[in-house]
């Protein structure tokens, strides 16, 4: 781990949980991990974990990045679990229900459980940055409208079924 993050994840005096302070500089340094989304093979999004690092549990905080040509997910709706989005930087385009919206620095997209199903893909020339958090509750029921399937996780175990298996559609 870079020393200034580490820096950053130190508490005075208590090494059990790390310092709440992360930096502009820290969060700069910090690797992107790369997530391919399981459904959709052109959702990709580079990732920093931002609440992992602070030692978040209940909340998921992360800076995403999406390149050009690529979306960031599959258009999905959690059953169980709220979720935002908070653009800091290029375009997008967030398809919401059947409608699609341009969407650009300085927009929030805040997700209710049970919401609109919902998808951002980046179709322009720069990269679409933004922050995305939401709970981490230890169950959820993920809709995946579009490709007609439902996801079950528990923990880190998911389980993808189709919807006309799940019983609900």
């Amino acid at each position: 781990m870079n020393t200034v993050i580490q820096a950053a994840n130190m508490t005075p005096g208590d090494n059990t949980l790390p310092h709440p302070l992360l930096t502009a500089d820290a969060i700069a340094q910090m690797p992107e991990q790369v997530f391919v989304h399981p459904l959709n093979p052109r959702a990709i999004r580079q990732t920093k974990s931002l609440g992992d690092v602070v030692g978040f549990h209940h909340i998921g905080v992360h800076w995403v990045r999406v390149a050009p040509g690529h979306n960031s997910t599959e258009q999905h709706v959690h059953q169980l679990e709220e979720e935002f989005i908070y653009v800091l930087s290029g375009r997008g385009e967030a398809d919401i229900g059947e409608e699609t919206f341009t969407v650009g620095p300085g927009d929030f997209l805040g997700f209710a459980a049970k919401g609109v199903a919902h998808s951002l893909r980046n179709p322009y020339d720069e990269d679409l940055v933004y922050l995305v958090g939401g709970m981490r509750l230890e169950y959820d029921i993920c809709d995946y409208p579009r490709l007609g399937k439902r996801m079950y996780r528990a923990g880190e175990n998911r389980d993808y079924v189709d919807l006309e298996d799940s019983g609900s559609k």
